[in-house]
């Protein structure tokens, strides 16, 4: 018996890995934290 390679359950199959690693790095992601000035923050709002 010849053994045969399913491919379009392959291409499923690594469709849904990617998608599970790109939402475990969307879930792990950190923004980016800036250093705000508050002062100058509360300054623009008084005018």
């Amino acid at each position: 018996m010849a053994v045969t390679t399913l491919k379009r359950k392959l291409k499923r199959k690594r469709q849904s890995q990617t998608t599970r690693v790109i939402k475990i790095k969307q879930l792990s992601a950190q923004p980016v934290i800036k250093n705000v000035d508050v002062e100058e923050l509360k300054k623009s709002f008084t005018k």
